[in-house]
């Protein structure tokens, strides 16, 4: 899952906002929001290229934040421009719309000095080589800073598929989730509790000046409603905490683990999820598998950080003949491919590239899991189900044709925090709590 970082992170006035170098992130915005609206490219890949190539932290999230913030408010400066541009902007145009986009964001989200924020993005419009048109981004974002913006339409910018999914599955719900779906998300913390105790962790933020809140649960988290750099978390680096949110964080909570069970993570990578249910019993015997060797290197990032250990293993979760030992497993984690519809906040991208054709597939691909590991299950054992979707052909839908298809299989109920209870199993939606939109059922093997 990509962690997003806030601006806020860093001050403003501290930010490399003038010169090359601050045409030069605003650029490589426009860049990276070209190549995902317009190109159909990945935003947690172009993102990932792009600040690998920029040496200072500071660049780096503040590039984060100007792609960030354009793409959640993508329908707003959409409508802003077509009411100000004298003609629409061609396709030949489209780095300079989304360089338009960026700046819109840097005044309007992100609320930067205009005077910084205008005078770098001009520049970055000789810089994409529309000096020709460095008039047209000034006149533009100088109208940003005396007038309000156009505000589109709530729905706009959704596909209409999915605002037809919503309406039928969250009636009541619909107008919480889009507005939700926009917002920046606070910053989820995980503390090691085999390093230190939340009460005393925050204690230490606070003395960094940061502005803490301990929630009622999950157990282990904390919750920074301004984002910060993981560089200025006091012991990161030695393990002592994670980043997570904490729909993600009550994964763990559903698990009554003890030591010596045999665990399996079938979907492990980026390994957030492993290395959390290690740190709540050292003692499991956990085999992380992924189905993309490359991501496992995520998972043994984490794990060597953290002082952990599992066993980490490329495999497909819907074919354990070929890896399974055949030995039972007391627990299993299926935090299953999803339609990432809970997470929209931190992948608005999603919006622009699901279709509902991606829905059925990957509908089939979790009911394929389902069937595939609950042979590997000993009698007795848990499984989680979990995704970050609120789709709920995806979830408890999903489950209750399982249900029917096993005759083993028995639903052992959560509680309310873990959401709604939708009566095979409980949802969470988007900024319930401040946290992501989640899914989770939990199986017991009779």
């Amino acid at each position: 899952m990509l962690v997003v970082a806030s601006f806020k992170q860093t001050r403003p006035d501290q930010a490399r906002t003038g010169g090359d170098r601050g045409a030069g992130v605003r650029a490589d915005a426009a860049r990276v929001l070209d190549a995902v609206m317009h190109r159909g490219r990945s935003l947690k890949v172009e993102l990932s290229a792009a600040q690998s190539r920029i040496a200072d932290g500071r660049d780096r999230a503040l590039l984060e934040a100007m792609v960030m913030a354009a793409l959640r408010n993508r329908a707003d400066y959409d409508a802003t421009l077509k009411a100000w541009l004298p003609r629409p902007l061609g396709q030949r145009d489209n780095d300079l719309r989304a360089l338009l986009y960026a700046g819109l964001a840097q005044l309007d989200a992100m609320g930067l000095p205009s005077h910084a924020a205008v005078d770098a993005t001009v520049e970055a419009a000789r810089l994409l080589k529309r000096s020709h048109q460095a008039g047209l981004v000034n006149a533009v974002l100088r109208r940003a800073t005396r007038e309000p913006l156009v505000r589109a339409d709530a729905q706009a910018g959704w596909p209409q598929w999915l605002l037809e999914r919503l309406r039928a599955d969250w009636p009541e719900d619909v107008e919480a989730i889009l507005r939700a779906s926009r917002t920046s998300p606070p910053m989820w913390l995980r503390v090691n509790r085999g390093k230190t105790d939340r009460d005393a962790y925050a204690a230490q933020l606070r003395e960094n000046g940061m502005d803490v809140r301990i929630p009622d649960h999950p157990a282990d988290a904390l919750m920074l409603e301004t984002p910060v750099a993981v560089s200025a978390l006091p012991g990161f680096g030695e393990g002592t905490v994670s980043v997570q949110d904490g729909s993600a964080q009550l994964i763990a909570d559903a698990f009554a683990l003890k030591a010596g069970m045999r665990a399996l993570d079938a979907c492990a990578a980026p390994g957030g999820k492993t290395t959390h249910l290690l740190e709540r019993e050292p003692g499991l015997q956990v085999i992380a598998a992924d189905i993309d060797a490359r991501r496992l290197r995520r998972v043994e990032e984490g794990l060597q950080r953290l002082g952990l250990s599992a066993q980490l293993l490329a495999a497909d979760a819907t074919t354990p003949d070929a890896w399974w030992d055949g030995r039972a497993f007391d627990a299993i984690l299926i935090d299953a491919p999803c339609s990432a519809t809970g997470i929209l906040r931190r992948q608005p991208d999603i919006l622009l590239h699901r279709r509902a054709e991606d829905v059925a597939a990957l509908v089939a691909l979790q009911s394929r899991m389902l069937d595939a590991l609950w042979p590997t299950l000993a009698p007795g054992g848990t499984l989680v189900y979990a995704t970050c979707s609120i789709l709920r052909e995806e979830n408890d839908r999903q489950v209750e044709t399982f249900l029917q298809r096993m005759a083993d299989a028995r639903l052992d109920p959560l509680d309310a925090t873990f959401g709604r209870d939708t009566g095979c199993g409980h949802q969470r939606l988007p900024g319930e709590g401040g946290m992501d939109g989640f899914f989770y059922a939990r199986l017991r093997k009779q």
